[in-house]
């Protein structure tokens, strides 16, 4: 009989982590990361390792064995995205191919699963997305088909793309966001939703999807084919969403017809730093997510590594003010360091001078422009510090958009003010006229000729009413004239006060708020900026001096631009809002006065109080090393009338006394000669019993 050996071999043992999760995570980050099947919610605090966390959630989902295709992974922006898709890669690279996880932006997973399945829904699969650019163009052939007669200004198609986009994120009809954020064109809705439908219905026409379509389309496919819906969530075994918090509602929609009948989601994100509902963020997606998803699992990581303990206990005194919120604190993974300080100021002129020596001081510590900030909450609140700045000689980049007095509503106010101090300024002039409905360039050429032919000290009102002139205007453009010649007339009449802070309010009165509330959304602030330049400019009696100041700021961009010794380094200027998700070493608040910081608009009821204190929160936590939440005293209006500010309520709120999470740094001055170091700068005197500007500080109790 033959004899066949049978060899025994030793089960196999289970297959270990092939990451070291324990020794690369904190307990907090493993303990999310490990987290089991069904919906889990991490709160993720500032600085608290988020990405890491979420891009150690996927490797460990693709070690447990979920398929890559079986992932999906929705950010907010295609950097973030890559960022995190490349941890990913260098994580499971070894183990899993990273490339089938379907990863990227909310518009680039949708835009992937409707090529698949845009024909259920009557598009070819070969639709095409509009750009910006591609939206606007249409829009401006829909509005030119209605033919419209009105003598109102019809927004511009952008406002009109800005409304239709508003509803589809909101998923509200055009008719009710035209009432809660557009009401002054109500006078037009018809047209306007007219309009509206018409854009839609050109889109269906030629199978053309613009970036909201393409959520919503997502949205109509997981709606109403139940077959494609089963079929999505059979594939995605896992749904992970990044910066969760800042979610709309048809975001959040999407998020949850995905997870489907499994459950099986994680999203990531920070309720106290959910700040966009300007933008149509919804709070409730994060803050009711755990009532959406009964027994989800909620892990909170609260070991910060940005911030210094000092700077960790003043954020974290600030929003424990808040009732809604997932209760929190974050500790310091960093030791101890400077108290940060409260600093008032005597005025805005004062509270730029400090920062700008403060800032000089850093740098000469060792300390470069690139590692410090300058937040606020509005853009107007830095005009003082750009001129500042520019004095000195500090090169900075505004991260909020282009340098105050760069941008095209305060050129077009300063335009008017240059036109009243010099009538032969032809730039002056073909800029504002261009602001009349119905003269284009060719028209603002015969005008501006005509006018030269006149004689010379021809007063304005003579010279806008002539027949020569008149004659070339088209009969659109009539209306629009005449107020603009009433307003040259108010500005130029005899006897008139000719301050630049009383022209300008005089330009806001004579029809340019009301072409600034035809052509900006409210949440743009045009209005708000020029009312903030009308302040600042009472304070100069003569307008060609305020005009040279302006002129000052705008030379040294030219020199920083042009010049061949360019800065290598630049100080940041920034709204709080842009200023989400980065950090410097030292940070400067400006403006902590009530109705600045928080805005008065913005704070109307408690919820919108507490998503201000959320946005002073998100300014506190961008800070690594030194803080410093500067405010005015007063403002001047008009010559010799100080007006006494209220500090911030998120200042008053914290903590006083012994104990204080802050310091105080009062502000001494000193006198110094005119023109040395320190010294009395050309701006307006101190007022009677101020002794100068300051030249240096202490840290002490008022």
């Amino acid at each position: 009989m033959a004899t066949r050996t049978y060899t025994l071999k030793v089960a196999p043992a289970k297959p270990s982590p092939r990451i070291d999760y324990a020794a690369l995570l904190n307990e907090e980050q493993l303990q999310a990361v490990e987290a089991g099947e069904g919906p889990v919610l991490v709160i993720a605090g500032a600085g608290s390792g988020k990405t890491r966390t979420l891009t150690f959630r996927v490797a460990r989902l693709l070690e447990r064995g979920v398929p890559p295709e079986g992932i999906l992974l929705l950010t907010f922006t295609n950097k973030a995205a890559r960022e995190m898709t490349r941890r990913v890669e260098e994580l499971a690279g070894s183990f899993a191919d990273v490339r089938r996880i379907l990863g990227g932006t909310f518009h680039h997973a949708a835009h992937v699963l409707l090529r698949q399945h845009a024909g259920a829904l009557g598009f070819s699969t070969s639709f095409t997305v509009l750009d910006r650019e591609d939206a606007r163009d249409l829009m401006v052939t829909c509005i030119a088909e209605r033919k419209l007669k009105s003598d109102k200004r019809f927004p511009r198609p952008e406002l009109v793309l800005d409304l239709v986009s508003m509803a589809t994120n909101l998923q509200q009809p055009v008719s009710q966001v035209l009432v809660d954020r557009r009401p002054q064109f109500l006078p037009l809705a018809p047209e306007v939703l007219a309009t509206a439908a018409r854009y839609q219905q050109r889109k269906a026409q030629m199978h053309l999807m613009d970036f909201d379509d393409l959520l919503l389309h997502l949205k109509r496919l997981l709606t109403q084919h139940d077959d494609i819906r089963a079929q999505l969530t059979e594939r995605f075994h896992c749904v992970l969403v990044d910066e969760y918090q800042d979610t709309n509602r048809l975001q959040g929609d999407l998020v949850d017809l995905l997870a489907g009948a499994r459950k099986d989601l994680t999203v990531v994100g920070d309720d106290c730093q959910s700040i966009y509902s300007f933008r149509g963020a919804d709070f409730t997606n994060i803050i009711g997510f755990p009532e959406r998803y009964p027994g989800c699992a909620v892990y909170t990581l609260t070991r910060n590594y940005r911030s210094t303990p000092e700077i960790l206990r003043l954020a974290n005194a600030s929003i424990s003010r808040n009732e809604r919120q997932f209760p929190k604190e974050l500790t310091a993974a960093r030791p101890s360091g400077v108290m940060p300080v409260v600093v008032p100021t005597r005025d805005a002129d004062e509270q730029a001078t400090f920062v700008a020596q403060r800032i000089l001081e850093l740098r000469d510590e060792g300390l470069s422009l690139e590692a410090m900030a300058v937040l606020y909450r509005a853009h107007s609140h830095s005009l003082e510090l750009q001129l500042e700045l520019a004095r000195r000689g500090i090169p900075f980049r505004v991260r909020s958009g282009v340098r105050f007095f760069e941008q095209s509503h305060i050129k077009d106010v300063l335009a008017y003010l240059k036109l009243v101090n010099n009538a032969g300024d032809e730039l002056a002039f073909k800029r504002v006229v261009r602001r009349v409905p119905g003269v284009g360039p060719a028209t603002t050429e015969h005008l501006w000729t005509s006018l030269r032919t006149l004689p010379e000290g021809t007063a304005w009102a003579e010279a806008l009413a002539h027949d020569d002139v008149r004659g070339h205007l088209p009969r659109k453009a009539q209306k629009g004239f005449q107020r603009f010649a009433d307003l040259m007339a108010r500005l130029t009449r005899p006897g008139a006060v000719l301050t630049p802070g009383v022209l300008i309010e005089d330009v806001l009165a004579g029809g340019y708020a009301e072409y600034l509330k035809a052509e900006f959304t409210e949440e743009e602030q045009r209005e708000d900026d020029i009312r903030q330049l009308a302040l600042f400019a009472s304070r100069f009696e003569d307008l060609p001096r305020f005009l040279t100041e302006i002129a000052l700021v705008s030379e040294f961009a030219a020199e920083e631009a042009l010049g061949a010794d360019a800065p290598d380094e630049y100080l940041t200027l920034s709204t709080v809002h842009q200023a989400k998700g980065l950090e410097w070493r030292a940070v400067f608040v400006l403006w902590l006065a009530d109705g600045r910081f928080p805005l008065s608009l913005a704070a109307r009821s408690a919820e919108e109080e507490e998503e201000e204190r959320r946005l002073f929160y998100v300014a506190l936590t961008r800070a690594r090393d030194e803080l410093a939440l500067v405010y005015p005293l007063t403002v001047q209006p008009r010559e010799g009338d100080r007006i006494l500010l209220r500090v911030s309520r998120f200042i008053e709120e914290l903590p006083a006394g012994e104990g204080a999470p802050y310091d105080r740094l009062v502000l001494a001055t000193v006198e110094a000669a005119p023109g040395e170091a320190g010294g009395p700068s050309a701006r307006d005197a101190p007022p009677q019993g101020a002794s100068g500007p300051l030249v240096s500080g202490t840290d002490a109790e008022d």
